[in-house]
């Protein structure tokens, strides 16, 4: 392949990996008189080293076509893309599964209010790549044959690791605004920086984003959080003005700070929390805990006061913040699950600061427990992160109070089976022993046994039935 550096060869070798699924699948559309090229970031990360089994190929065929050849060599397909011109498929082999998506050459545009693009099919690879999101994007490697295609020049743009558009950044970003969130994306993912006119054209085009749907937001934006350089996209979308459309909590950090009210820098404290959380990530990439990370101070700005004493307080900002949490990520249809979470996170942020040099009791060291629930180890790491001071006295000392109340929390889960506080007595036997029907009285008696239990730890059954008489009795009684 000329033109290839030997590293870029060497990258281009994975394909061997992938050569007799490709190659095989590639003979079907070439005896059928069609031609197949792998393309797009299948080629790119070949290049780059890093090729997965997930591999997009693009076509001269149209999708019932691509369809017809596929059915009957893979192990299943799925056309729930094909009104976009994408058929799937899986083919499982000795080496591995390998996902596969198949693309008729085409082009989208957006009209000036639709949030959907419309499809046109061409007829050519060289058609299909200008269309395509960035140059290092727009390569494509013709198969069987193996000819690499590289129109605008994607393979100069990956060894300097910049981001440019195939036609105008105008034009690119007009067929899809989308598009510029992937400039963020990738800038992530990659390491990438988007050229100059690629910056420009983003901020100048910016309001474009709001004719994309959520969801397709929600997917760009959740790509770029879990990737390896979060931050990089973060700062490109905020300086961009993307941010405003699609975050607007994470610019609205950058409060205005003069020399009678100084401050910490909100924003590039929220980044730096959002890269100390990822430091702490045990299992690879945590949605939950970076959305809570890079959202957890969001209720500041509302909450600001400047005192009299010279001081800045932002009180209850973590209460704020829970709602503001909850509003804009339903906004971005994220799922209940997910709202749920991340919003309780950003709540039980500042809860460990009451701690202070250790002075909780065991009920409430039970109560921060049983607050976080399934999300305590989340909380902790998020906790750990909220410290970027740079006074690296203060930090230690934080950490060493941190470190005592998870010593605590140990202790009284071995001590208690902490992670599963109940009641001594369950609702059916709440139910028994008072002659009740379910309904709301079971409930709060329930949650009388459960504020005993947090409060003394264990009881013994014969305590908790006195303990459940006696307030019975004290109840109203309709």
């Amino acid at each position: 392949m000329p033109g290839l550096t030997e590293a870029q060869t060497l990258g281009l070798q994975e394909l061997l990996r992938v050569s007799p699924v490709a190659d095989e699948i590639a003979r079907r559309f070439q005896e059928a008189g069609h031609r197949l090229s792998l393309v797009g970031g299948s080629v790119r990360d070949a290049l780059l080293g890093r090729l997965g089994n997930d591999l997009d190929f693009t076509t001269d065929a149209r999708p019932q076509q691509i369809l017809k050849l596929v059915k009957g060599w893979a192990d299943a397909v799925w056309d729930v893309g094909i009104a976009f011109g994408t058929v799937g498929a899986r083919k499982d082999t000795a080496e591995g599964s390998f996902l596969i998506e198949i693309t008729t050459y085409r082009s989208e545009a957006y009209d000036r209010s639709s949030r959907k693009p419309e499809v046109s099919y061409g007829d050519s690879i060289e058609q299909d790549l200008v269309r395509r999101d960035f140059t290092v994007n727009a390569m494509a490697v013709d198969l069987p044959g193996r000819r690499f295609v590289d129109p605008h020049r994607g393979l100069e743009d990956l060894e300097a690791r910049v981001l440019r558009t195939p036609a105008t950044p105008e034009e690119s970003f007009s067929d899809d605004p989308l598009r510029m969130m992937r400039a963020a994306r990738f800038a992530a993912q990659l390491d990438f920086d988007p050229a100059p006119e690629v910056v420009a054209a983003m901020t100048a085009m910016a309001e474009r984003i709001t004719i994309v749907s959520a969801e397709r937001v929600q997917a760009e934006l959740n790509k770029l959080l879990l990737a390896e350089h979060p931050v990089k996209g973060l700062r490109l979308l905020v300086d961009t003005g993307l941010a405003d459309h699609v975050l607007p909590e994470l610019p609205a950090l950058r409060l205005e700070s003069d020399e009678h009210h100084r401050h910490k820098d909100v924003y590039e404290h929220s980044l730096t929390v959002l890269e100390q959380a990822i430091a702490l990530e045990t299992e690879g990439p945590d949605l939950v805990l970076r959305l809570a990370a890079l959202l957890h101070d969001i209720g500041k700005p509302r909450t600001r006061r400047f005192e009299s004493d010279g001081r800045v307080s932002f009180h209850h900002h973590e209460v704020v913040g829970a709602k503001m949490t909850r509003k804009r990520m339903r906004e971005l249809k994220y799922s209940n699950e997910l709202v749920n979470e991340v919003s309780r996170l950003v709540e039980l942020h500042l809860r460990f600061h009451g701690y202070g040099g250790g002075e909780w009791t065991d009920s409430a060291v039970r109560r921060y427990v049983t607050d976080a629930g399934p999300l305590l180890s989340r909380l902790h790491k998020l906790t750990r992160s909220d410290c970027t001071t740079r006074n690296k006295r203060k930090a230690a000392a934080l950490a060493r109070t941190y470190d005592s109340l998870e010593e605590r929390i140990t202790a009284l889960q071995e001590q208690e089976e902490l992670d599963a506080i109940r009641p001594a007595l369950d609702g059916n036997e709440i139910m028994e022993l008072l002659g009740l029907r379910p309904g709301p009285a079971v409930g709060r008696a329930y949650k009388h046994l459960l504020e005993l239990r947090l409060e003394h730890g264990p009881v013994e059954h014969e305590e908790a039935v006195a303990a459940l008489r006696a307030w019975w009795a004290e109840q109203p009684q309709d």
